[in-house]
């Protein structure tokens, strides 16, 4: 095979932690090479290396024949990077981020439009628009036409579709396919299976190792405990609300409703994000809020958790009326956001202790739920640890944790497992799972549809409306399709606004 990517026994230490472990591997070129494994094992100390933005401890390392310490500025002529947090300028328009990194290497966009014309050509009419304020979708597309406006031979995507809705991934991975087509070498890492079985092969990383390299299919199937862990039933772990015949059906008001929504309304001039909405969630119910990057759902959940002021329409959560009675309805719910709402120059137990002060616990009830739920979480040897320091599984997980000290009525969850592998995800929705069983209401947005799979019932919105509303069981029947992916899909893509 012709090479395009050598690494031999790569070595990486920050202070004690090892971040890489004699890591060697090759990579063909043209080839679609996968980099999996869960968050901390060492992926993105990798991509830093390859890029010439890290330099190694120990080992060597080449890209297109050039050696990454003593010839990175002819690497940095070929190769485009895209991290995982869109590497853009928020307040640079479209248009200035893309001149900008043309700038850097050295080009101009009209030289190298040909290169990015079938990816930018879709985002082109809204060049004047800020970063900041496209979709994650819409990011995608620019930051991956920033990175390759240089026409690079090899392009390094580091968990690049995170936070994207499962049509915009579909989309990007198509944009893989036109590039491939050109030869161009991509290594890629992601946590979602199905972007991992378009590579075709994939190197598995854990704690900085090198478990294995083979196609997807074998490895896959070699660590399944890692990427297939068995699927979780909700009989398993005692239910949450006991099954859709308990559960309000749409439109239908009380009967132990924590959540209800009629006809709300959010425009922002003469764009309705939220077109007119209505549905009910019950106590102790997992309801899943999903939806395309764009299509209205985080302006619902804003509004729900007294963040926005609808523009009309009526709503009430926990007892409390969205309209008047925000600041109440803050100090009954819980909130994760999936940028974490946690202190990281702050301690695990610093961060427990003030969050429960934030809800108005008493001391001594803050010191016996503390010491119980470090237990819980089996972070008894790491309560003294900066929040910073952990991985992104045990950061997600104590953010979930934090969020239901307090006991809230409901618990709003913001893509709270993006990024994560499947294992860690698993052990996340335990926890979802055991918090519905003490009558917490759970309202969670997921671009992961498997997760999908685990609520009791599942709205979906298209152009600010709710066009599916039901158990996961009805929606598939409804719409003739085997899964939600499929269901998800389907109904995306009928969507007519842009989503932007």
């Amino acid at each position: 095979m012709n090479e395009a990517i050598i690494v031999s026994h790569v070595s990486k230490s920050y202070g004690r932690v090892k971040a890489l472990d004699d890591v060697s591997f090759s990579v063909g070129k043209g080839e679609v090479f996968g980099l999996i494994g869960p968050d901390g094992a060492g992926k993105t100390s990798l991509y830093r290396i390859l890029s010439t933005l890290l330099l190694a401890d120990e080992g060597t390392a080449t890209v297109d024949g050039f050696d990454v310490v003593r010839q990175m500025k002819n690497i940095r002529k070929r190769v485009g990077y895209m991290p995982g947090r869109f590497s853009l300028y928020q307040d640079l328009t479209v248009r200035e981020n893309l001149e900008f990194f043309a700038t850097l290497f050295g080009t101009t966009v009209d030289e190298g439009y040909d290169s990015i014309k079938a990816i930018y050509s879709q985002i082109e009419r809204f060049s004047n628009r800020k970063a900041g304020a496209l979709s994650g979708g819409m990011k995608q597309k620019l930051a991956l036409s920033c990175a390759l406006v240089h026409q690079p031979s090899v392009l390094f995507l580091d968990e690049p579709t995170t936070g994207v809705d499962p049509v915009s991934r579909k989309e990007l991975w198509e944009m893989l396919t036109m590039l491939k087509e050109r030869e161009i070498t991509i290594v890629a890492s992601t946590p979602y299976l199905d972007e991992v079985r378009q590579c075709e092969r994939v190197a598995f990383l854990s704690e900085g190792h090198v478990m294995g390299i083979d196609t997807p299919e074998v490895i896959l199937n070699r660590f399944k405990d890692v990427f297939n862990p068995a699927p979780l039933k909700s009989s398993q772990l005692g239910g949450s609300t006991g099954g859709s015949e308990n559960l309000p059906q749409s439109g239908e008001v009380g009967g132990g409703s924590v959540i209800e929504v009629s006809h709300l309304v959010k425009a922002f001039g003469d764009f309705h994000a939220v077109d007119d909405i209505s549905f009910n969630v019950k106590r102790g119910e997992i309801f899943g809020f999903l939806g395309a990057n764009g299509a209205g759902k985080t302006t619902a959940m804003h509004m729900l958790t007294g963040l926005n002021q609808p523009t009309s329409g009526m709503g009430r959560v926990a007892g409390f009326d969205i309209r008047t009675e925000h600041e109440q309805i803050k100090k009954h719910i819980g909130y994760m956001s999936q940028k974490f709402s946690l202190y990281e120059d702050l301690t695990v137990s610093e961060n427990i202790r003030l969050f429960a002060g934030i809800y108005g616990m008493e001391s001594e009830e803050i010191k016996v739920k503390s010491e119980k739920l470090l237990r819980q979480l089996k972070f008894e040897d790491h309560k003294n640890d900066l929040v910073g320091s952990l991985p992104l599984g045990w950061k997600q997980k104590l953010a979930f944790s934090v969020s239901i000290f307090h006991e809230p009525s409901i618990v709003f969850l913001d893509e709270p497992t993006g990024g994560v592998d499947p294992a860690t995800r698993r052990q996340f929705w335990e926890l979802i799972y055991e918090a519905a069983s003490r009558g917490i209401t759970v309202f969670v947005t997921t671009h992961y549809m498997d997760e999908a799979e685990y609520c009791d019932r599942i709205s979906i919105m298209v152009d600010g409306k709710i066009s599916a509303i039901g158990t996961p069981e009805e929606l598939k029947r409804n719409f003739g399709q085997p899964d939600m992916d499929h269901v998800f899909t389907y109904l995306a893509r009928q969507a007519t606004r842009s989503s932007d």
